[in-house]
């Protein structure tokens, strides 16, 4: 918990839950008061689905049994894929999606558009989840947790002219997001269980995508004990190696833990 908000006036609040296999975890925010927050955080059963696991939080939890402004709803998946706006047409977004994703029984496949990119995220949540959540929750929009990464990060890019990769370090992946002057070049989700995967993939991508070592930027942000790792072994490679903060974005809030909130979480607040 953050700080203490007066659920009287929940209707005020926004509410962002955040799903991911490692655990579950909500925060709340007043878009009035910037520096009011609330979060909690829940562990999951891996042994049982999904939706058995939601089912359960949802009627465990006494904060989210009230009635909020807005809900939003953020999975955090490797099961995702991007396609350019122009591109983009509703009738054909199952068959693209199962073009470059694996397919998988009981889902549903959802989409976010994303104007400061002009691209497209479509990706898939299991069926029973979303109506546990649409029918908990009436007006949830659903995001992609990559989704609003991009939207936040395409326009902090736009700040100087040199090729940028963001890294969110969550707990067993990593979201890697590679921009140009505010145009996404690359957008992906990879597992990685140590440190050292980090590296690798950093440093893979980097030569790949043909990133300066003295000229371009790597911007690193998530759990804090492996950022802390990550980073000095970043800097022996890349010249310009930074820790992102978002909290600095948030005018005049006074809250001391706000980067304990997800960086997705964070992103989706400030794209408000």
């Amino acid at each position: 918990m953050t700080k203490d908000l007066d659920f009287n006036k929940s209707e005020q609040y926004t509410l962002s839950i955040r799903l991911s296999t490692d655990g579950f975890s909500f925060s709340i925010y007043n878009p009035i008061i910037e520096n009011d927050f609330y979060s909690r955080t829940f562990p999951v059963n891996t042994q049982r689905s999904m939706a058995a696991n939601v089912k359960d939080f949802l009627a465990a939890t006494d904060e989210l049994k009230h009635t909020f402004k807005q809900t939003n709803i953020i999975i955090h998946s490797e099961r995702y894929t991007i396609v350019p706006l122009d591109f983009f047409e509703d009738e054909s977004m199952e068959e693209v999606f199962y073009n470059n994703v694996r397919e998988k029984r009981n889902e549903i496949v959802l989409c976010n558009v994303l104007t400061n990119s002009n691209s497209v995220v479509i990706f898939s949540l299991d069926k029973l989840t979303h109506v546990f959540l649409s029918e908990h929750f009436a007006n949830a929009r659903f995001f992609s947790s990559i989704s609003p990464q991009i939207e936040y990060l395409t326009i902090k890019s736009k700040q100087s002219n040199c090729k940028k990769l963001y890294t969110n370090i969550n707990s067993g992946y990593i979201d890697v997001i590679s921009m140009e002057n505010g145009r996404l070049m690359l957008a992906n989700t990879y597992q990685s269980v140590s440190s050292n995967d980090i590296n690798y993939f950093l440093l893979n991508i980097w030569q790949k995508t043909g990133f300066s070592q003295e000229r371009d930027e790597l911007h690193i942000t998530g759990i804090q004990d492996i950022k802390n790792t990550v980073i000095p072994e970043m800097k022996k490679y890349i010249s310009h190696v930074y820790s992102i903060n978002p909290q600095a974005e948030f005018n005049n809030s006074t809250t001391s833990k706000i980067e304990n909130i997800p960086f997705d979480v964070q992103s989706l607040i400030l794209c408000e």
